[in-house]
C-alpha cells in the first residue's frame, strides 16, 4: 500500500479527526448518562447512535439477512466471528437489542471507549484469570435486565477472513446461564478496514443471523466436552454461511 493513497489520506485527514469527534462527544454523554442511568441502556442509545454516523461516514454499506428469525424484546446470547473493529458498529446499530459486550479486561483502560464500557454493564475479562462464578452471576443480572451480550469467540481479528477456532470457555457460560445463542456470520468488515493496517475503505458488508440454538437444553449438568460441542457446532454454522458469501464474491483465500 503507498503511503500517498487516496485511502490513507481519507483514512488520517478526514475519518480519524470526523470519527474521534464523534467518540469524543458521544463518548462524553455516554459517561454522564452513567450517573442518572446505571442501567446503560441511554448509553446504548449513544453507543447506536455513534455506529450508524461511523458506518454512513466511512461509507459502509450493510446487507442483513435473518433478523426476522430473533423475537423482539427476547434475551439471546450473540455469537459471532471476528474480522474487524468495524464489526462492533455493524451489530450495534443492525441488531435492535440492548447489546453489552464480553470483553476483554484491558479494553476497559481506553479513554472514552474503556470507560464507556466499564460505566454501563458490559464484561470486561482477565482472560488469563477468569473468575468464572462471578462472570456468570453478571450475565444473570443482566438477562434480569433484559440485556442480550455479544461474543467473539475467536479471540482475536481473522486476517484472510477464515473463521478460527471457538474457544469453549464462553459456551460452557451460555449454557448454564442456559439462554438462546443466535450465531452471527459478518463478512465484509476486514476489507473495510485490514488487520495491522490504519487505511479504511468504503465496502459491502453483510450481516447473516441464523436460527437461534437453545442452549440450556443441551445439558442438565454442563460438562467442558458439552461446551465444546457447541462452540463447534456453532462454528460449523458461522463458517459455513462466511465461506458461502466470500466465495461468492471471489474474495475466499485460496489457502
Amino acid at each position: 500500500m503507498s503511503v500517498l493513497s487516496f485511502h490513507w489520506w481519507r483514512t488520517v485527514v478526514f475519518l480519524i479527526p470526523v470519527i474521534g469527534a464523534y467518540t469524543i462527544v458521544l463518548g462524553t454523554v455516554s459517561l454522564a448518562s452513567s450517573l442518572f442511568d446505571r442501567t446503560g441502556r441511554f448509553a446504548h442509545g449513544c453507543a447506536r447512535l455513534w455506529s450508524r454516523l461511523t458506518l454512513v461516514t466511512t461509507g459502509v454499506r450493510v446487507r442483513v439477512e435473518g433478523l426476522e428469525l430473533l423475537e423482539p424484546g427476547k434475551t439471546y446470547i450473540f455469537v459471532s466471528n471476528h474480522q474487524s473493529i468495524y464489526d462492533i458498529p455493524v451489530i450495534f446499530w443492525w441488531l435492535p437489542y440492548q447489546l453489552r459486550i464480553i470483553a476483554k479486561e484491558s479494553l476497559g483502560s481506553f479513554p472514552f471507549l474503556g470507560w464507556h464500557l466499564r460505566r454501563t454493564g458490559h464484561l470486561l475479562v482477565d482472560r488469563r484469570n477468569p473468575d468464572r462464578a462471578g462472570i456468570l452471576r453478571r450475565w444473570r443480572d443482566l438477562v434480569v435486565n433484559g440485556l442480550s451480550l455479544i461474543i467473539f469467540p475467536e479471540g482475536t481479528r481473522s486476517a484472510n477472513g477464515r473463521v478460527g477456532r471457538f474457544k469453549a470457555g464462553s459456551f460452557m457460560l451460555a449454557i448454564e446461564a442456559r439462554l438462546p445463542i443466535v450465531p452471527l456470520s459478518i463478512v465484509g468488515t476486514r476489507h473495510v478496514m485490514r488487520k495491522g493496517r490504519l487505511t479504511v475503505e468504503p465496502g459491502d458488508v453483510t450481516l447473516a443471523i441464523h436460527p437461534p440454538i437453545d442452549a440450556g437444553a443441551r445439558a442438565v449438568r454442563p460438562s467442558i466436552d458439552d461446551a465444546r460441542t457447541l462452540a463447534a457446532d456453532v462454528h460449523a454454522i458461522v463458517s459455513s454461511r462466511v465461506e458461502a458469501i466470500e466465495r461468492a464474491r471471489g474474495t475466499w483465500p485460496s489457502a
